[in-house]
């Protein structure tokens, strides 16, 4: 029973840690958890354990462990001399399964500093007459790209291409993708 309940506690911290740590929930305070979980625990026992499982999990988050990655990382830790106990370890390991997801897309969020591409749409037209009223009858591609951060509007960037600006837009993308590709190959 107290394996239950020290397994329960554990578990309840790590989803403090991630609430405050990784989801910005700032009414989390590692006082809070202290009070509400280990309340009978010294202030200086329970920060060295909030520090412990918070490394922990960042480690763990942070390289976005699998499940064989993750065993062999706490059986490191728990072997360790200070490191996790079996019950901590066991805690974390169903914790992580359950919230990986989570983490790691909080993650990515917090790793974006600039707007992210959340839409695109094209069409082609024709342009009839330029601005200096001569006659043109030429293909212009037209391109919207929707720009944004996560929790705030969207800004709107539009732009036109001639044909030969869309053939070099092209080349350039190419280069883009055999960069990628000889990176992605190399690893």
């Amino acid at each position: 029973m107290a394996d239950a309940d020290s397994q329960r506690c554990v578990s309840a911290l790590l989803n403090g840690i991630t609430q405050r740590f990784y989801h910005g929930n700032l009414d989390i305070t590692e006082e809070l958890l202290k009070n509400e979980l280990y309340p009978d625990m010294s202030h200086e026992e329970f920060h060295a354990l909030h520090e412990k499982m918070r490394a922990a999990l960042k480690s763990i988050a942070s390289a976005d462990m699998d499940q064989a990655q993750l065993e062999a990382f706490l059986t490191a830790q728990t072997r360790k001399q200070g490191g996790l106990s079996p019950e901590q370890a066991a805690a974390l390991s169903r914790f992580w399964k359950a919230h990986r997801t989570r983490v790691r897309e909080s993650l990515l969020a917090q790793s974006r500093w600039e707007p992210g591409l959340r839409g695109l749409k094209w069409r082609v037209d024709l342009h009839t007459s330029s601005s200096r009223g001569q006659l043109s009858n030429s293909p212009v591609a037209l391109v919207e790209l929707e720009l944004g951060r996560t929790g705030e509007n969207s800004e709107f960037v539009c732009l036109e291409f001639d044909e030969q600006k869309v053939n070099l837009v092209l080349k350039k993308m190419a280069e883009l993708q055999e960069s990628i590709n000889s990176i992605v190959h190399q690893s």
